[in-house]
């Protein structure tokens, strides 16, 4: 049966920083057709999360204690290829670039990215097999 309702997507957000996880909670959670299922502090929780809530779009920190976002996102995708990664980093660094050509994820957005950006993100991942996106 085919149904009329729009698609909602499913967002666990994955950052060491309490500031910015509560943050995207309250912005994401104003955000029609967009579910937060989780907050997470480390790629560990991460993982764990992702396995539990099995969401559509992770949007996760690369650099975080206990295991990086980079590393995380390695094994959820290895788990749940179809699970689409976000990278989000206030990175500068030019090995970010090399870094982020050969890490499982499937975008990357800076942390000064306007809100309403990072939500396009957000549901261009939730409906394209592959974007490819970064903003």
């Amino acid at each position: 049966m085919l149904s009329c309702e729009p698609q909602v997507l499913r967002v666990l957000v994955v950052d060491d920083h309490e500031l910015t996880r509560v943050s995207l909670k309250l912005a994401l959670q104003r955000q029609a057709g967009l579910e937060l299922v989780g907050l997470a502090s480390n790629g560990q929780e991460a993982i764990e999360m992702a396995d539990r809530h099995l969401p559509d779009v992770i949007i996760i920190d690369l650099q975080m204690p206990i295991m990086d976002g980079l590393s995380a996102s390695t094994q959820i995708k290895s788990d749940h290829p179809n699970i689409k990664i976000l990278a989000y980093s206030s990175l500068e660094d030019p090995q970010t670039e090399v870094m982020l050509q050969t890490a499982k994820v499937d975008a990357f957005c800076k942390k000064d990215v306007a809100l309403q950006d990072l939500v396009k993100v957000i549901n261009r991942l939730g409906q394209r097999p592959a974007a490819n996106d970064a903003c």
